[in-house]
């Protein structure tokens, strides 16, 4: 539902900050549709250590300090964690440079912290997944009751090759894969097999060039006097430099923005597969569309197909400005 519908859902952010993850907690949290009950993080852009101190800063920047934060997994389920080609900075944020965070993190781990939210609030809590799945895959090994208690799993997850934006942008190290994914295969696998409801927003529309700021939008950045402004301000100019377009400091608000107003992505069903063998597909998320002979016993998953790019950029600045 819209903010406009009144209803507030409730959702736990596993996140790997990164820039565009950074972008997506400003957003969840000034949003009115939704209510955070918890930010969990995890191995994925850079190490859990930065990216638990990077969702600190980010929430010390807008005010959100009574979100709890729990550190998550610290490495793949059974792999070696990869090295992101893509860097976010020396401070996994653009160069922003945020203070150093005093506000501590949750007694326990993130998985903990996400089963007992999700027991506590039984059908209510979506988990908005922008990193790789390792926390959620291991929360269903320890606590596979949890799985039937999760209203639904809203995540930036995989390239399914609805477009060309979905393997020419690709995140991951292979061609054709998609940087959450490809970090903890066997982690998505868990959770794609789940039988949780799950919307995989992919590269197909989390990656398209027509995320794009206006000179307008980055005037309207430079004259405000709100922080996460001027963080997104300067996440633009730092991709940018590098040669890279404005959509890669948004990237993951497209699973918030989804959370938030569920029509602004149409979705397709299909039966899904995570490659979890060869070097060459590592990562991959292979959609069978055939008309015969489907492999129908891959799960069946929600997918991301097209996307109101003009209204998701309106919502981000309103959100960000506001």
């Amino acid at each position: 539902m819209s903010e406009k519908s009144g209803f507030v859902k409730k959702i736990i952010l596993d996140c790997d900050p990164g820039i565009d993850d950074s972008m997506a907690i400003v957003m969840a949290c000034k949003s009115a549709a939704l209510k955070v009950m918890a930010i969990t993080t995890v191995n994925g852009n850079y190490p859990v250590d930065i990216t638990s101190r990077n969702a600190l800063k980010t929430l010390e920047m807008i005010n959100r300090t009574d979100i709890p934060v729990g550190r998550g997994m610290s490495q793949p389920m059974v792999r070696r964690s990869p090295k992101d080609p893509f860097t976010h900075g020396r401070d996994g944020q653009g160069e922003n440079n945020l203070p150093e965070p005093s506000t501590p993190l949750w007694g326990r781990n993130a998985v903990d912290l996400m089963i007992k939210m999700v027991k506590e609030n039984p059908g209510e809590i979506y988990i908005v997944c922008t990193g790789p799945m390792s926390n959620l895959a291991m929360a269903f090994q320890q606590e596979p009751g949890i799985k039937e208690k999760i209203a639904g799993i809203y995540a930036i997850s995989g390239a399914f090759g609805l477009n060309k934006f979905a393997f020419t942008n690709a995140t991951g190290d292979t061609p054709q894969s998609e940087w959450n994914v490809y970090v903890d295969p066997e982690a998505a696998d868990i959770v794609y097999r789940s039988g949780v409801s799950l919307v995989a927003l992919g590269l197909d529309v989390a990656t398209h060039f027509d995320v794009n700021l206006t000179e307008k939008d980055m005037e309207r950045l430079q004259q405000s006097t709100r922080p996460e402004a001027g963080f997104l301000k300067k996440a633009i100019q730092f991709v940018n430099g590098r040669g890279f377009e404005a959509y890669c400091a948004v990237i993951d608000c497209m699973a918030v923005a989804y959370a938030i107003d569920p029509t602004l992505v149409q979705t397709i069903r299909g039966h899904v597969g995570i490659e979890t063998h060869s070097n060459l597909t590592l990562g991959m998320t292979v959609l069978d569309r055939r008309h015969h002979h489907v492999w129908v016993d891959l799960p069946i998953v929600n997918i991301g197909a097209k996307a109101d790019y003009e209204r998701f950029l309106a919502m981000l600045m309103d959100l960000v400005l506001a």
